[in-house]
């Protein structure tokens, strides 16, 4: 048996007995170390959490991969022909989920003596607007078709506010083609991601509205957004989409582009890059604050037991060995501590994940609650904790070598 390891464990389990200096140094050791970890597994699962959350609206808005055409934007939208070959051949690449649609047009909304600008997104009923659905303030969203007009609009809850318009009132859209074309519709729902980019410029309605305003054919849309199944694979599925797209490109003499979602949007995945940096720097501080509190507590019990040190000097015990049972020690303070910090942590972030008890303000941060994700990076964070304290107390641990058995034996 390690005898090391056994002498550890009885000073750890041994408690009834020792003198009251250990209890506090052990006690703020060990808390020290589980309020570390609480913070660890708060910062990771907030950080991770709200990545995840602002990176599925940016996908809910804009797919993973879009084809477009060189010449599109918002005011001079140039069509790409999505033929049947086009969006079967997308289809049949292995790790796209979704392909869907849609045509945009700059207008102006008017109603009750206000104006807004807006770019309207034409849609039809495959499009996927579980995003909108699940963000929606009031109404319903209609069913959009590609075959007839709704006369229906889902609008912002920032646009509603600003032309003070409600679920059920009539509005005026005005569009800019070769001449002013006007559009009633009807507010059909009134939605609020919090992603205020986009909740200030977009509205929803069907796609025969817009193709009618650009006077486009049935199967040319101003893009196709693809969704995919795995976001690792991201680059690999661009590269085959480019492909199908080149050949739709030449069949159907157009140019075409195939941006991701990262290229679309890269300020807003440069701004979520940078919270990587947040998290390692929280990480750092809090291993740093665990460890010196161990690094603290260890030094306390070394000079509170000076006395069973040197008792084990003069038994023939040497300094390698003593110093091993203190770190074996320590070792059993840390695992205690992060240990309780885990079951604090994990308890904190699950209530919070089910009862979004924490209101944040969604005009900074995109949401109105605290979002939580748990993640596989809490194991290794939490054993690289482990392991970085009980390193931090390799140093400080060799002053069992300065204690002499005379003196420490009459020492009590």
């Amino acid at each position: 048996m390690n005898l090391e390891l056994f002498i550890a464990q009885r000073l750890y389990g041994t408690r009834k007995g020792a003198r009251r200096i250990s209890r506090p140094a052990v006690a703020i050791a060990q808390w020290g170390v589980a309020i570390g970890a609480v913070i660890m597994i708060a910062s990771i699962c907030i950080i991770v959490g709200f990545k995840q959350q602002v990176r599925e609206k940016l996908y809910g808005f804009g797919g993973h991969i879009q084809i477009m055409s060189y010449s599109n934007d918002a005011t001079a939208a140039a069509p790409l022909t999505a033929d049947s070959t086009l969006l079967a051949g997308l289809r049949a690449i292995p790790n796209i989920a979704h392909v869907q649609q849609y045509t945009h047009k700059q207008g102006l909304i008017v109603a009750n003596d206000e104006y807004e600008g807006v770019l309207i997104k034409g849609v039809c009923g495959d499009y996927d607007l579980s995003l909108i659905e699940s963000h929606i303030v009031e109404g319903t969203i209609p069913n959009f078709s590609d075959t007839a007009s709704s006369g229906s609009i889902v609008l912002s809850q920032s646009m509603a506010e600003r032309i003070k318009a409600k679920v059920g009132d009539k509005i005026n859209i005005y569009f800019l083609d070769k001449g002013i074309r006007a559009r009633k519709q009807t507010v059909a729902a009134i939605y609020n991601t919090h992603l205020t980019e986009f909740d200030n410029a977009i509205a929803f309605t069907d796609i025969y509205t817009t193709r009618s305003i650009h006077d486009w054919e049935h199967d040319e849309s101003s893009a196709i957004e693809i969704h995919i199944s795995d976001y690792s694979l991201l680059e690999q599925t661009r590269e085959d989409v480019t492909e199908i797209a080149t050949d739709a490109a030449y069949r159907n003499d157009e140019t075409l582009s195939v941006p991701t979602i990262e290229e679309l949007n890269l300020h807003m995945f440069e701004w979520l890059s940078l919270l990587d940096q947040t998290v390692w720097l929280i990480l750092i501080l809090v291993v740093c604050i665990a460890a010196f509190t161990m690094i603290s507590g260890l030094l306390i019990i070394i000079l509170e037991k000076s006395n069973l040190i040197g008792i084990l000097k003069a038994i023939g015990a040497k300094d390698v060995s003593i110093r091993r049972i203190f770190i074996y020690y320590a070792c059993f303070v840390i695992g205690k501590g992060i240990i309780i910090g885990n079951i604090i942590g994990l308890a904190l972030c699950y209530l919070q994940q089910q009862f979004k008890i924490v209101a944040i303000d969604p005009e900074m941060y995109y949401m109105d609650r605290v979002p939580i994700e748990f993640s596989w990076l809490l194991l290794p964070m939490n054993i690289a904790m482990f392991l970085i304290s009980v390193a931090a107390l390799v140093l400080p641990s060799m002053l069992i070598s300065t204690i002499e058995p005379t003196k420490a034996i009459k020492f009590e």
